[in-house]
């Protein structure tokens, strides 16, 4: 694990999405980073389809979530 150095509007920009979100300001800037990874990675895709790929791979069954 290291550190890394992020400006202090970045930082309360994380802190504010982090509260709506229902994570840490950690696990906010991490998914950030994850999802920005992956869609340099795979400019063809939409935000929503890499959740969805995600979910996925995750074996996350959104259908048993949403009670259908």
């Amino acid at each position: 694990m290291g550190i890394v150095k992020i400006s202090d509007e970045l930082h309360e920009e994380i802190r504010k999405a982090s509260s709506v979100m229902v994570r840490s300001i950690n696990a906010q800037a991490e998914f950030w980073i994850k999802i920005g990874m992956l869609a340099e990675a795979n400019p063809e895709l939409s935000f929503s389809e890499i959740v969805r790929e995600q979910l996925k791979l995750a074996e996350v069954d959104i259908r048993r979530v949403a009670g259908g």
